[in-house]
């Protein structure tokens, strides 16, 4: 059994009184110690920035050739805090309640009550920065509604949210980098972590550039690498977002927890054709005033202004009348998808739903709708090529997008290898089985800014760390062991492009473990990932040479480590029998068709340590305890 090392006390006042109980490093001894950060989203970019403040040297490092470049940018509808600027009953505490219900009741409490409290903080950081929050015409920021709340608690900044967060935080981490506490190395990718004596010390990097394998040395190591969506070939993530650093740290040991639990995002515009290679997030917020509906009659292929208003199904605000079209994500993708394979969907493939705005621009008016939602319905447009103020209504449907697992940390973001701290999605700590909407922002800030600054002292204060070089033999191992898996894929010189490969691979895990799952699917998913994997390292064609810039390489290492932990995702689905949040065993659900729990079996976080190709995986559980919350049924009805 995990322990999670959660302070005592009362729920309320456990994180105030575990960051007095913490150790401290003296400001003279902090230019010691030594931070390594991977990644520079919001959550990597607010900790070195954080950490580089504070007298640490840092060391940040960006697959992209600038932090600005991160995909945090691409968060669009906003962040949420509990500052009850409403006055519509909001505060910290039914901002937890909301996660954790959310969450359908797969998260921890400690963790979320301290999101909950660090959320206030993080707006007056932010807006110190500058971060252009919209604002009522007073000058008080403004906020809006989301999904799963019935409070207005998110603040935004149109529909740029993620570009202007991550524009603060990179703000502030350049302005370490030029005082020399961090340094930024662009266009590295982590290929390896590096452990001695059993904790994180280092790590190998490849030079995106030259193809040069690096070695770096420090006392500890944040991971802050984002998601695993990408495994699904389709998805809002970016080309980049991939697994490799996490998945090379649980290689090495760490646990990898939650895995099934992908969120699969209602307000996405639908695919095309076969050969697109991304989808397009609509945010949220636009289901504020954006009403979804379908046809009532099957195979109906009017344009939506031609169908009368008695022939359309608002399904949302049929089945859900207290959230209506505010249902969380989870409840309004199954929803989307249920209507469509009912024959209802529209669009050229029929799997879409419209988002209609007819009511809200007859209300408002065409310019406060644009005002809210201008630069989105530019997008939608160049993409589409429909005009929302005409056409008053856009087509969406459900898409992969955030990722709720990630690898397993204790209370001060620890992972079970002592010295690797991960931050930000790359975790699984916050959103249990589904991420409320605009919670995604305000993670990865918290942990960068309010969160790791605490705990990684307290590491480093504790922890009787030797000197250590990049001459280590630990260091030597790491470096020979990542350039025999570059040489091997360069050897295989087969007939199959990696895309064709990485296509194929998310197919099965769209199809068989995606929005919905059942055990005979994932036997089947699991059988083919394997056939898949085995034909991948037969027959994949990688061009080019390792010691230059080599995109097909690239995709090629991202793509093998898919194939390893695409297994342990459709293990972990497999081993939960039941649906709960983002994971939808079709074996288990209500008579209304929602997910059913079975808290009495399943109430843990799974925690899975790799034991190697074609091994069984072993399962560790942390016990989830509910003292504050009542468990029930999830409801928004």
């Amino acid at each position: 059994m995990l322990e999670g090392k959660f302070p005592e006390g009362p729920l309320e006042s456990k994180w105030e009184r575990h960051k007095f109980d913490m150790s401290l490093v003296a400001p003279a001894n902090r230019r010691k110690h030594s931070v390594i950060v991977v990644g520079t989203g919001l959550a990597g970019a607010s900790a070195a920035s954080t950490l580089g403040e504070l007298g640490y040297n840092v060391k940040a490092f960006t697959i992209l050739d600038s932090p600005r470049r991160s995909h945090s940018i691409a968060a669009q509808g906003g962040i949420n805090a509990a500052k009850n600027y409403k006055n519509d009953g909001d505060s910290v505490y039914r901002l937890f309640y909301d996660t954790i219900k959310g969450g359908d009741y797969r998260s921890r409490e400690a963790n979320v009550h301290r999101l909950a409290e660090v959320s206030v903080d993080i707006i007056d950081q932010c807006a110190a920065q500058g971060v252009p929050f919209a604002r009522e015409y007073g000058g008080t920021l403004s906020n809006r509604s989301f999904g799963g709340a019935q409070v207005s608690r998110t603040f935004y900044a149109r529909g740029q949210t993620g570009q202007q967060l991550l524009l603060g935080a990179y703000g502030s981490l350049m302005r370490q980098v030029d005082r020399g506490q961090v340094e930024l190395l662009t266009r590295r990718e982590m290929l390896d972590l590096v452990l001695v004596d059993g904790a994180a010390r280092g790590i190998i990097t490849r030079d995106l550039v030259t193809g040069a394998i690096e070695r770096h040395a420090a006392d500890t190591v944040l991971l802050c690498t984002g998601g695993y969506g990408n495994i699904y070939f389709l998805s809002t993530n970016a080309g980049n977002s991939n697994v490799t650093a996490a998945w090379r740290c649980a290689r090495r040991g760490a646990y990898m927890a939650n895995p099934c639990y992908v969120q699969i995002h209602p307000t996405c515009i639908p695919q095309s054709d076969e050969f697109q290679s991304k989808l397009t997030l609509m945010s949220e917020s636009l289901r504020n005033d954006g009403r979804v509906w379908v046809p009532k009659t099957a195979g109906d292929e009017r344009s939506p202004q031609q169908i009368p208003e008695d022939e359309r199904d608002y399904f949302l605000e049929r089945k859900y009348p207290s959230f209506g079209n505010l249902v969380p994500r989870d409840v309004a993708s199954r929803n989307a998808k249920s209507v469509c394979d009912e024959g209802r969907g529209v669009g050229s493939t029929g799997r879409a739903v419209y988002l209609d705005f007819s009511d809200a621009i007859d209300r408002l008016g065409a310019n406060v709708i644009a005002e809210r939602y201008g630069n989105l319905f530019q997008m939608y447009e160049r993409i589409s090529g429909d005009d929302v103020y005409v056409e008053k209504a856009m087509r969406i449907y459900p898409a992969v997008h955030y990722v709720m697992g990630g690898l397993w940390v204790d209370y001060n973001l620890m992972s079970n290898i002592p010295g690797l701290h991960v931050l930000g999605e790359a975790n699984f700590s916050d959103h249990g089985a589904n991420r409320l909407g605009a919670s995604a922002l305000m993670q990865g800030l918290a942990d960068g800014y309010f969160i790791a600054p605490y705990t990684v002292p307290h590491y480093l204060a504790n922890a009787k760390l030797e000197p250590v070089g990049t001459d280590h033999p630990a260091f030597e191992e790491a470096e020979k062991s990542v350039r025999e898996r570059v040489d091997a894929l360069l050897a295989v010189d087969g007939s199959k492009t990696v895309l064709e490969f990485h296509r194929d691979l998310g197919k099965i895990m769209w199809n068989k473990v995606g929005m919905s799952r059942n055990e005979q699917g994932l036997k089947e998913a699991l059988s083919e990932l394997r056939a898949l994997r085995d034909e991948f390292w037969r027959d994949v064609k990688v061009a080019g040479e390792a010691a230059d810039l080599n995109k097909n390489l690239e995709h090629a290492l991202r793509v093998a480590d898919y194939f390893e932990f695409g297994e342990l995702l459709i293990r972990d689905a497999l081993d939960r029998a039941e649906s709960c949040g983002g994971h939808f065993r079709e074996e288990s659900q209500t008579e209304e068709g929602e997910a059913k729990r079975k808290d009495d079996i399943y109430a843990y976080v799974a925690a899975w340590e790799y034991k190697g190709t074609d091994q069984e995986p072993e399962l560790h559980k942390e016990p989830l305890t509910f003292d504050f919350v009542e468990v029930k049924q999830r409801s928004y009805k």
